[in-house]
C-alpha cells in the first residue's frame, strides 16, 4: 500500500477532525454515542459505499475508545455503525489493567464488546493470564467468555475448560465441561465450577473429583480454597484420612491440619479395624487420630474373631494410640474441654501397655454419659467406658453393670480383661456383687470389696476371688434339679470355684462363717444378701445398643418361692476347704 504524502497527510488530518473529533470523548466516556478513535497509522485510504464511510488504517494501528487503547497492523473501522476489524499483533489494552491480546477483532464500539480469535488469545489482568483461541469481551461489564478450550493461570493454581466466563472485575471465574483445576494440595475435576480468584475459593456442583496425595474424594456439590486447603462438602461425600474415613450429609474438612467436622447420618470409619463411629455430628483430627460423634451416637467394633462389639452413649470418642505421652496428653486435653468439669471418664486416657504394635495402630474407644454395650459374650450398661485395644482392657465406672452369659456383676466400677477378643478376667471394685439365676429360678450370689473373676474360653466363670467382706449364698441342686439345700457363707477372702458354670467347691482364707440351710428351713429374707437387685429387664439388647429400638426400663418381676425337697444326700453338699 503506498505510503501518503505531506498533502494527504495534511487532507486525512482534516477529514478526522472533521469525521471523528467531534465524537471523540476521551476516556471513560460512555458507550452510548463515542466514536472510536483513530489515533495513529503509518498509512490510511478512506472511502465511501453505499453511504456508508469506511476507514482503512495500515501499520502500526493505535486507537482509542471509552478507557481502552487499541493496537494492530491493519485496522478497518466503519464509521456509521461504530465497527472495527483489527488485524495483526492485535493487543487491548483497558484501563492499565487488563490486556487482550490475539490474531483477529472485531470490535462493536455501541456495545464494546470485543470478540478476539487466533491461534493464541490471552487476556491478563495483574495477577492471572486465560488463555484460549476465540474470547468474547465485554468491555462494559467486564466479562470475558470463551467458547472454545481455555486455560488460566495465576500464581498457584492452573484451571482448564471447554467453555468459561471471567469477570474481570469480581475476579470471579465459571467454568464449563470437562474442568480441572490443579492446586499445590489437589487436582480438581468435574463440569462446572466457579472460582473466586480473590478469595481463592472454588465451588463446584455435580460429580466433583478431587485427588491429593492423602487420597480421591468423590463429591457432587461445595466448594474448596485452594490457599488454604479447607474443603465445605454440602452432599453425602466421604472424605479418606490416613487412618479413618469420615462421611456426613455435610461435611467440613481442612486438608493442611487434617481436621474435619461432619453433620447428618455422619460415620467415621477406621481403617486399621473397620471399627465405625455413627451419630448426627461427627469430629475428626487425623494429626492426632482423635475422632468424636455425639447426637444419637452409635459405635461398632470389628474384632478378627469377628466378634462385633455394639455400643452407644451421649458421646462418643475413638483415639489411636501412636505415642503414649503425647496422644494421652492430647486425649485428656480434648475431652476435658468437651465435658468440663465432668471426670468421670478422667482415667480413660491412662496408657496401660508398654509396647505398641504400630501395624495393629491401637486405639481407645471411649463412652461418655449413658452407655449401653451389646457383644455375643457381655452386655453392659454404665455411666462411661474406655475400650483400650492396645492392652485389651475395657474400663467400666460409675456403678457399671455387666451381664455375661448366667452372670450379672455389678460394682463401683469394673475392668476387663480380654485375651484373643474374649474376656478372661474381670476386676470388680468396692461393692462388687454377682448374681447367676439357676434353671430352678434361684439366685446364687457372691459379694465383697473386691472380686477377680476368671472366664475360660468359652466365657464360663471358671473362679472368682473375693478380697474383703466376702459373702456368698449358693443353692445345691441334684441331678434331677431339685434343691437340696442352700450354702451360706462369710469370710475375709475366699475363692470360688466352677464347672459349667455351677459352683462346685470353695477354698476360704481364715476362718469362714457358713452354713448349709435345707430346703424347709430356708426363709424368705435368707434367700438374699443385702443389696441385692436382680436387674434382668434393664440387660440391653443389639438394637438397644445401635439405637434401633428405646429403653424403657422396668422393675424387675417378683418370682414364688419354688418347691423345695429334702436333701437325699451328702455327695451333694459343696466341698468346702
Amino acid at each position: 500500500m503506498p505510503t501518503f504524502n505531506k498533502n494527504i497527510i495534511f487532507i486525512w488530518g482534516l477529514l478526522q477532525c472533521a469525521t471523528f473529533g467531534s465524537y471523540s470523548q476521551g476516556f471513560g466516556a460512555a458507550a452510548g454515542g463515542s466514536k472510536i478513535e483513530i489515533m495513529h497509522g503509518d498509512s490510511g485510504v478512506f472511502s465511501q459505499v453505499n453511504n456508508v464511510d469506511i476507514r482503512k488504517v495500515v501499520g502500526n494501528v493505535k486507537m482509542r475508545h471509552q478507557g481502552a487503547i487499541m493496537y494492530c497492523d491493519l485496522a478497518v473501522l466503519n464509521v456509521n455503525t461504530n465497527v472495527i476489524e483489527a488485524f495483526g499483533r492485535v493487543k487491548i489494552i483497558q484501563n492499565d489493567t487488563i490486556t487482550v491480546t490475539g490474531d483477529t477483532l472485531y470490535y462493536y464500539g455501541e456495545s464494546r464488546l470485543a470478540i478476539m480469535s487466533g491461534k493464541s488469545v490471552v487476556l491478563r489482568d495483574k495477577k492471572r493470564t486465560l488463555t484460549t483461541t476465540k474470547m468474547e469481551y465485554d468491555m462494559l461489564s467486564g466479562v470475558a467468555y470463551y467458547p472454545n478450550k481455555g486455560k488460566t493461570v495465576d500464581k498457584d493454581n492452573v484451571l482448564t475448560s471447554k467453555q468459561g466466563y471471567y469477570n474481570t472485575q469480581t475476579k470471579v471465574f465459571r467454568y464449563y465441561q470437562n474442568v480441572k483445576l490443579i492446586s499445590p494440595k489437589y487436582t480438581l475435576t468435574n463440569d462446572t465450577l466457579v472460582y473466586n480468584a480473590l478469595a481463592k475459593v472454588a465451588d463446584f456442583e455435580g460429580p466433583t473429583k478431587l485427588v491429593g496425595k492423602d487420597g480421591t474424594i468423590n463429591t457432587r456439590r461445595g466448594s474448596y480454597n485452594t490457599e488454604t486447603g479447607v474443603s465445605i462438602f454440602r452432599s453425602r461425600t466421604p472424605v479418606e484420612g490416613e487412618t479413618y474415613t469420615l462421611v456426613g450429609d455435610s461435611l467440613y474438612y481442612d486438608n493442611t491440619t487434617k481436621k474435619g467436622f461432619a453433620r447428618g447420618n455422619v460415620e467415621i470409619k477406621s481403617k486399621a479395624d473397620n471399627g465405625v463411629l455413627n451419630g448426627e455430628f461427627g469430629q475428626y483430627d487425623g494429626e492426632v487420630g482423635y475422632s468424636k460423634v455425639w447426637g444419637n451416637p452409635t459405635a461398632k467394633s470389628i474384632s478378627k474373631t469377628k466378634d462385633t462389639l455394639f455400643m452407644t452413649a451421649d458421646t462418643l470418642y475413638s483415639i489411636d494410640i501412636k505415642d503414649a505421652v503425647r496422644d494421652s496428653l492430647a486425649a485428656k486435653k480434648r475431652i476435658r474441654r468437651d465435658v468440663k468439669n465432668e471426670n468421670a471418664s478422667k482415667n480413660g486416657s491412662k496408657q496401660t501397655g508398654d509396647n505398641q504394635d504400630d501395624n495393629n495402630k491401637p486405639r481407645k474407644m471411649i463412652g461418655y454419659k449413658n452407655v449401653v454395650v451389646y457383644r455375643k459374650d457381655f452386655q453392659n450398661r454404665c455411666d462411661s467406658m474406655v475400650y483400650n485395644t492396645q492392652d485389651s482392657t475395657i474400663r467400666f465406672f460409675k456403678k457399671p453393670i455387666i451381664w455375661s452369659t448366667a452372670y450379672q456383676m455389678e460394682a463401683d466400677s469394673i475392668v476387663a480383661q480380654l485375651a484373643y477378643n474374649k474376656i478372661k478376667t474381670m476386676y470388680l471394685s468396692t461393692k462388687a456383687f454377682i448374681i447367676s439365676e439357676d434353671s430352678l429360678k434361684q439366685f446364687n450370689q457372691v459379694k465383697g470389696r473386691k472380686v477377680t473373676a476368671f472366664f475360660d474360653d468359652s466365657t464360663q466363670i471358671q473362679r472368682v476371688f473375693v478380697d474383703g467382706n466376702g459373702q456368698s449364698i449358693y443353692f445345691i441342686v441334684d441331678e434331677k434339679r431339685t434343691t437340696v439345700g442352700m450354702n451360706q457363707v462369710e469370710c475375709a477372702k475366699m475363692t470360688l470355684f466352677f464347672e459349667k458354670a455351677l459352683m462346685k467347691r470353695i477354698k476360704f482364707v481364715g476362718q469362714p462363717d457358713g452354713s448349709l440351710v435345707p430346703p424347709k428351713e430356708i426363709k424368705a429374707d435368707q434367700r438374699q444378701l443385702d443389696g441385692f437387685n436382680w436387674r434382668e429387664a434393664e440387660k440391653p439388647t443389639k438394637k438397644h445398643a445401635l439405637r434401633q429400638e428405646k429403653y424403657q426400663p422396668a422393675a424387675p418381676s417378683k418370682r414364688p418361692t419354688e418347691k423345695v425337697v429334702s436333701p437325699t444326700a451328702k455327695k451333694n453338699k459343696i466341698g468346702v476347704k
